[in-house]
This record gives C-alpha cells, structure tokens and sequence, in this order.
C-alpha cells in the first residue's frame, strides 16, 4: 500500500517511518524542507519525499491521487502566537487536498480531551480533529497523553527535573492526574490501526495501564533511577511562575513551558481500553516505559528527539535559507591548524557539544549559555540527540547542524541563541588542515558593539578549541 506520512521529520514520524516500510508500504514522507531529512540507507528505497507546507495550499499539489492512507502528525505548541489558527488551517487545507485523492484512511495522533475545561492546546487538537473528521475518506483518531519514551518532551522534562533537583517546591498541578503511554506502544497503536476497519471513523484514547498524579510521575522515575527526591507542592505558584520555573530548571523553552503548564492542569485520563482489544496491545506500565526508554539512551540508540524540533527553539525557518553563508558586512574570525589524523580530527568534530564539551574554555561556553537563558534563549540544555553523529537539522546546544558531511570532514552550524544578528560556525577539512571559521551579521550598532564586546573571547577561546581538535589525541 502506498502511504502519506506528513510530519516526517518529527519525533513520532521518524519512528513510524522504518515500521510502516518493515510492513510492506511505501512511504511518502511529506516534508517542509528536503535538506533537513536524512534518509537512513536501508529504507531509501521504499520511500519517496515530496516539499510541501500545509499553509500553502499550491505547494499541497504535489501530493499523489493514489495514494491508500495517510497519517496527520503534524501539530505545535509553541512555533508561533496564533499557533490554533495555523493548526486549524493545515488541517483544512490538508483534507481539501486529501479529498482529491484516492485515500481511504486518515490516522490522526491527538491529545486526551475529555475535560470539559481544556488548554488553548489540547482546544487546538480537538479544533483539528474536528475539521480533518469533515472528509471523505475514514478518519482514525488516537488520542494520547504524556508519551514516555527516549528524547519526548515529556520523558527529557521529566528527566532533568529529577535528576537536578533533590528537593523540589512544586505548583499545585503536580496533583493532576495523567495516563501515560510508552512511545513503543504508541507506534503499536499507529501501525495496527492501519486499515483496520474497526478503527475507522472512531476516535480512541490510548494510554498504559497506570494513572499517576505528576508528583507520582518525578517519584516513579527517581525510583527508577535510584535516586531519593523530596517534592512539595504549594498553592501559591502561577501559571507565569511555573513557566519560568520549568524553563530554568528543564531545557525547554519558555513558549513550550508556557503551553505545558496550561495542559498539565487538566486531568489526561483514558476514557476505556477498547482499542487494546481491537488490537490486541497490551501498553507497558510507566516503570516498564521508562526502563525501555533508559536502555535506548545507554546504547546510544535514540532515533528521534523533541529538542532537534524548531519549537525547542523557537524559531522557525529552513535549513536552506542559512546554508549559503554571507560574507557581505559580516565579521568573521577564521583560523587554520594543521592535524596528523584526518579521521580522528573530524570524529572531535562530529563529537563536539553535549556532553563532550566544545574542547576549550568550557565554563565560558556554560556561562554564555546561561546568559541565553536569561534573555530568552535556549542555553546549552539541549545538549545533542546522539554523542556521535550528526543529521541536518538536528540541535546541538544553541547551534542548529544546517550542514554535515563526514565524509567531506564539512559541519556548518546556525546560532540559535539570542543575538543582536546572526552567527555561523564552520568546520572544514582541506587537505591535512582543519579550518575554523566563526561567521556573525550584525543587526545594526549593537550587533556591532557585541562583536567587539566578545572579540577578546573569541581570541581564546577559537584558538584553544581549534588547537585540541587538531591534536593528536582521542577524546
């Protein structure tokens, strides 16, 4: 069968992607930008890509009539102000399109909303719903909670709330009640809904078998991870309070905090189980998802993570718009340095940020990251999804990878953090020399000021960092 896939180069898509081939199908995987998807070797075959941006309903032509089913997961709680009224359209714009077609089913992965008082969020999701259940064709809509599973959004919040804080002064919403469902099971239920007839023009909630309070939640996983936490909630936290209080202590970013902590006061709990019959799924528990979840990150296999999003930082743009780097009124520091081991050199360089440091002067790249922080930023929370490889469009602290090339030893990277311009940093190998360029546009005379401002910096710390990834030493 051949099958749509839009929000391909999200957190869910990446990992029904390889399920949906291993099941027969061939994908077309539906993308804003071609650049930013990294295709892994073994699937190329079966799959096809085609740029589309479902506010642009010209671009939407170019989807094929003969196509057999679809799955919608393309959804965002932060890339914009007027995100609802976005969401509303793509999924207007994507029905009148689907409508053209030949599909038969159309799976939509939404949020529990059984509460009769819901987040701008989850109104979002159900506003969805409602309009891409108008077409002609058989809609399955799953509806789920938090997802628990290696590099979610809730599974990293989790994590770095735990594991920082010993002793935590919480808002009262740690009480609320939630369902949460391990990713594994929530591609289960994705994959097996598919022409399942059962399932069409329903709508189902799915969820594990626990319901848990969030303060249940950060206990379980301490527990987990054999950590002993002490939380204690107070009324007196509002909802700006406990934006910001999620914002500084986790690596998401304030809109995202902010769409959060309006969700987490209402109660996402599973009206029945009877898709787990139809289906025949059996969920794992919470601990069971967090123990699968924690087996990914130690083997290093975590295929997709929320922070690569452009919602982890709040800008939204493409890959392409940045990969031709100016040179016109921009400053620029480029340094060269000779290596004796061209693949040790550009393995340092594919294993730079995230937990490996950027080779010089870490406590100045932490105290910058703090700074961002501050401002509004991303900081160096994100970190990087896997230690060793590197995909267009994937984050890396406050850069964003726009190009990567290993076998060219070629890595660009865009500055996501905040500044008065835009800065550029670029790793490239010519011949047996390694050059180092640090590009920025200024944003008028305080994009200027803040050149020169950190110029003594840079002369430090570009220096150190480009000296000891040309040694000759293993990280």
């Amino acid at each position: 069968m051949k099958i749509l896939l839009t929000g391909a180069t999200g957190y869910i898509g990446k990992r029904l992607l390889p399920v949906l081939v291993e099941a027969g199908h061939k994908v077309i995987c539906c993308v804003r930008d071609k650049r930013r998807f990294t295709v892994p070797p073994s699937i190329r075959e079966q799959i096809s890509i085609i740029e589309i941006d479902l506010v642009d309903t010209e671009s939407l032509e170019k989807i094929p009539e003969d196509i057999d089913g679809a799955y919608y997961l393309v959804h965002s709680m932060s890339a914009s102000k007027n995100y609802q009224e976005l969401e509303k359209l793509s999924a207007i714009n994507f029905r009148n399109a689907l409508n053209k077609t030949n599909v038969k089913q159309v799976i939509y992965l939404s949020g529990i909303v059984n509460e009769q008082q819901l987040s701008k969020h989850l109104n979002s999701r159900k506003d969805v719903e409602e309009e891409l259940n108008k077409g002609r064709y058989s809609l399955t809509t799953l509806r789920a909670g938090i997802i628990i599973g290696s590099g979610s959004a809730s599974f990293e919040i989790i994590r770095d709330l735990v594991e920082k804080l010993p002793i935590m002064i919480t808002p009262k919403w740690l009480k609320t009640k939630c369902q949460p469902i391990g990713i594994a099971d929530v591609i289960q239920f994705l994959n097996k809904s598919l022409f399942n007839t059962k399932t069409y023009n329903e709508n189902f909630d799915i969820g594990g078998p626990d319901v848990l309070s969030y303060k249940q939640m950060l206990l379980g996983f301490a527990e987990c991870r054999g950590l002993k936490r002490s939380i204690f909630t107070v009324p007196v936290m509002t909802p700006r309070l406990s934006s910001y209080w999620l914002y500084f202590v986790t690596s998401t970013s304030y809109k995202l905090a902010v769409s959060l902590v309006n969700s987490m006061k209402v109660e996402v709990v599973c009206r029945d189980n009877r898709l787990n019959e139809i289906l025949k799924i059996s969920p794992y528990s919470y601990q069971q998802a967090l123990q699968k979840a924690f087996s990914k990150i130690k083997s290093n296999e975590i295929i997709s993570s929320w922070k690569d999003s452009y919602t982890s930082s709040g800008i939204n743009f493409n890959v392409s718009d940045f990969i031709e780097v100016p040179t016109f009124g921009c400053f620029t520091d480029k340094r060269i340095n000779r290596f004796d081991d061209r693949d040790l050199c550009i393995q340092k360089v594919w294993n730079i940020g995230g937990k490996t440091g950027w080779y010089y002067g870490n406590w100045l790249w932490k105290f910058r990251g703090f700074l961002d922080k501050l401002v509004g930023g991303v900081g160096l929370r994100r970190g990087r999804t896997n230690p060793s490889y590197l995909n267009v469009g994937d984050s890396l602290d406050f850069w964003r990878v726009i190009y990567a090339n290993k076998d060219e030893g070629h890595l660009l990277l865009f500055a996501e953090m905040k500044l008065p311009g835009e800065a550029w940093l670029e790793f490239k190998v010519v011949g047996d020399q390694l050059q180092q360029t640090a590009t920025f546009r200024p944003l008028g005379l305080l994009g200027r000021l803040y050149w020169y401002s950190v110029l003594p910096f840079h002369g430090i710390i570009f220096k150190g960092m480009l000296k000891n990834i040309t040694k000759h030493n293993k990280t």
